[in-house]
């Protein structure tokens, strides 16, 4: 965990801007056809330009071997040790909508899923439906009124996609609950189960929440029916600028990236973009307002579990085509990483160290890199550390920590 004491402590003001962009899920395996990953088979003059004059290495998220979510992977890169700032992703979509939020609600990130004739899951995304069919099954649940206690109230809100929110206010609520989704498809949704006799009672709204309301959407495939994941209440982190000094803004199209970094104190951005090239569009418009921004890119991740390699490298090439709109800002520092590994191979998140590029003109080492992939990253003269540490390098190449001792 990077030591928010000693940071706070020899932080020093500068002019300087950081850049930290995240491709989702970027690290890979190679394939056989060529032995290469999709960064590495993908086509990218300006990484390999930045990964020339920059610096290279490899992180962990969270540890060796530990599969890391899109939450406690964001938090590592934030400089969060995940292990001590653990949070559900439930919180982190409610944020990310700005729904209100009290310090003891529960909330969870809910995906629409498809069930068979024999209430078996064929689909864990429900075929990735569209938002407008997402909030078309939300608004129909909600039309039901669907009530578990007299002294509980329901929240329910669309997100993206396939994906919901769905909390419970009142008291006596704890958020120690185990999630529904079984990971795999051919088995039934799990029940909520408490983790601790606290949550026993949370368990049970939830599981009664549930049962209503797959019955009411029972006959609207492909999504009639549906999982919780990420149960959590608010953590209360400490706050981005009170920690690292910095005006700090997030970019990012999804709702649950937007929450992570609104809990950690960045200003969300408000943007309509869609496509890579437009989120740098975005960071054009407000870029002397902020001394960081933090860059998400998604569709790498989703590409990823899709199992689908030559969709992930487009996206990545897409990234890589759009830079000189990021670079024409002429930021000090910019971080290219990911939150994750998300293979097409394994169509899921993975325990792999994930690549990094540290670009910082007259500030970086340069380690002789001549391209940006997962083996040249590995030879890196960064080496292997932890994500937590990727905001005290970067501040350092960015003039903003002070000497410590004398």
């Amino acid at each position: 965990m990077a030591n928010f004491k000693l940071i706070k402590d020899l932080i020093q003001p500068a002019k300087t801007k950081i850049v930290l962009l995240v491709m989702d899920g970027v690290g890979g395996l190679p394939r056989a056809s060529d032995d290469k990953t999709e960064l590495e088979a993908a086509h990218t003059p300006n990484l390999d330009q930045m990964a020339r004059e920059g610096c290279l290495g490899q992180h962990y998220p969270v540890a060796m071997g530990i599969t890391s979510g899109s939450g406690p992977g964001h938090l590592g890169l934030f400089g969060y040790d995940p292990v001590y700032y653990e949070i559900g992703r439930g919180v982190l979509e409610a944020v990310g909508i700005g729904m209100p939020m009290r310090p003891t609600d529960v909330f969870a990130r809910g995906n629409f899923c498809t069930l068979d004739a024999e209430g078996l899951i064929s689909d864990r995304r429900a075929g990735r439906i569209p938002t407008e069919e997402c909030i078309k099954r939300v608004n129909k649940i909600k039309s039901a009124n669907i009530r578990v206690a007299d002294d509980i109230e329901i929240l329910l809100e669309p997100v993206q996609d396939y994906r919901f929110v769905v909390g419970l206010r009142g008291s006596g609520l704890n958020a120690a609950l185990r999630e529904t989704d079984p990971q795999r498809t051919g088995v039934r949704p799990l029940s909520v189960v408490a983790e601790l006799p606290a949550a026993d009672r949370s368990a049970e709204l939830f599981n009664t929440w549930i049962a209503k309301a797959t019955e009411v959407i029972t006959d609207d495939a492909p999504a009639n029916g549906l999982t919780l994941r990420g149960f959590a209440s608010d953590p209360a982190l400490p706050k981005y600028e009170d920690v690292y000094g910095l005006k700090a803004g997030a970019i990012a199209i999804y709702p649950m990236y937007r929450g992570v970094a609104n809990l950690v104190g960045m200003e969300v951005v408000e943007h309509h973009a869609y496509t890579v090239a437009e989120e740098f569009d975005a960071a054009a418009v407000v870029w002397k307002d902020y001394d960081f921004l933090f860059i998400h890119v998604k569709y790498t991740d989703s590409r990823g579990e899709d199992g689908n390699f030559e969709a992930k490298k487009a996206v990545i090439e897409e990234v890589d085509a759009a830079l000189p709109r990021l670079l024409a800002l002429k930021p000090d520092v910019i971080v290219v990483t990911g939150d994750h590994s998300t293979p097409s191979q394994l169509k899921a998140h993975s325990w792999h160290p994930v690549p990094l590029l540290m670009w910082a003109p007259g500030m970086v080492r340069p380690d002789r890199s001549i391209e940006f992939g997962e083996r040249s990253c590995a030879r890196g003269g960064l080496g292997t550390f932890q994500a937590a540490d990727i905001m005290p390098l970067a501040l350092a190449h960015a003039g903003r920590l002070a000497k410590y001792g004398a």
